[in-house]
């Protein structure tokens, strides 16, 4: 169905041709497709579910990594153009979330509605951070990554791997960091915002103004937990989504 370009940005784990709505999950700062496995497993086949490859890592590892959002939503829009022919709900955690949501307004522009957009873990657009951990020596990056607690520990254990992680890590930062947004219409996807209630990176507060970047509804649950309350909470989450794929009248228009 896609073509090459977007073969090197999508992975299916569970591929479900037959269903009526897709998912597509956009991964953490330093993530890799394989941490959406459980929800691909999880929502098949009630949706087809599509992990976001960015560049730089597992078997993108040779590719330059893309340090600026507007770089890596241009590439996910144009990878995702095949695949938007049933509702598509967007899924992203943390630098994901500002992902999913420029792929979300990119896809407006062209009138391709999503079905919704849930965005986890990440402060509202207009609530951008003054954040520098891009800008730290390894042992400070390696330092923040561990603080948040969502990386597997034994990476940093091993010098090889180590090496070979940490450049994708440090061009995620950058692109996370620097992000800021640029006014424009609202969405008219609905958005559904969640969020660890002790999460360093993003309070609830600044979670909530979310609100404000859709004409259509918006809801905000908060779990126990900090920055990664996914890992302790994904059968709540993988219900949110679930419950998500039913008709309404806001499917994808093309």
């Amino acid at each position: 169905m896609a073509g090459n370009d977007a073969g090197l940005w999508v992975r299916r784990f569970h591929p479900a041709d037959d269903a009526p709505f897709r998912v597509v999950c956009f991964p953490h700062a330093g993530g890799s497709v394989s941490y959406f496995f459980p929800v691909s497993r999880a929502l098949s086949p009630a949706a087809d579910v599509l992990a976001i490859q960015y560049p730089g890592r597992q078997d993108r590892r040779h590719e330059p990594g893309l340090a600026t959002i507007a770089e890596l939503a241009d590439g996910v829009t144009e990878a995702l153009l095949p695949w938007l022919d049933r509702p598509t709900v967007l899924f992203g955690h943390s630098m994901g979330a500002s992902l999913g949501f420029e792929v979300a307004r990119r896809l407006e522009a062209g009138d391709v509605r999503p079905h919704a957009l849930f965005v986890s873990g990440r402060v509202a657009p207009s609530r951008a951070r003054d954040e520098t951990v891009h800008r730290r020596d390894d042992a400070g990056l390696v330092a923040a990554v561990k603080e948040l607690g969502g990386t597997d520990a034994q990476i940093f254990e091993d010098e090889v791997i180590l090496e070979m992680v940490l450049p994708s890590i440090r061009t995620d930062y950058t692109a996370a960091e620097t992000y800021r947004y640029t006014p424009g219409p609202l969405l008219q996807a609905p958005i559904h915002a969640h969020v660890g209630e002790n999460d360093p990176k993003a309070t609830v507060d600044e979670v909530r103004d979310w609100a404000t970047h859709t004409s259509g509804p918006f809801t905000l649950t908060t779990y126990p937990g900090g920055h990664f309350y996914l890992n302790t909470h994904a059968p709540a989450v993988i219900r949110a989504l679930s419950d998500a794929l039913r008709p309404s009248d806001l499917h994808i228009t093309q």
